[in-house]
């Protein structure tokens, strides 16, 4: 894994794909086309975004969470030819707790 350290209250996750199934139990294989995954693993967080009076506003997710987030809010980039997603903290819609 590199090392990195998202500012503010930016969060940088490794999407997770899902095996896809029909209701009848039937997986899709992976050669049909995919969408974005929505579902990812939080890699490393940022401090948290300052509010209007300088204060520090800290991140409500951790590092190792899994969590849905939206489809398109995070931005795409690639290192070392794998692919990571990197948004703000607003993109999360959900902790997964298991």
């Amino acid at each position: 894994m590199i090392n990195l350290k998202p500012l503010s209250n930016h969060v940088f996750l490794e999407p997770l794909e899902e095996e896809k199934k029909t209701k009848s139990g039937i997986v899709i294989p992976d050669t049909v086309e995919k969408e974005r995954p929505m579902k990812g693993k939080v890699l490393a967080i940022g401090p948290g975004r300052l509010n209007e009076k300088g204060d520090r506003i800290g991140m409500s997710v951790k590092v190792g969470d899994i969590v849905l987030f939206k489809k398109y809010g995070p931005d795409e980039i690639e290192i070392d030819e794998k692919k990571y997603l990197v948004g703000d903290e607003d993109d999360i819609l959900a902790v997964i707790e298991e």
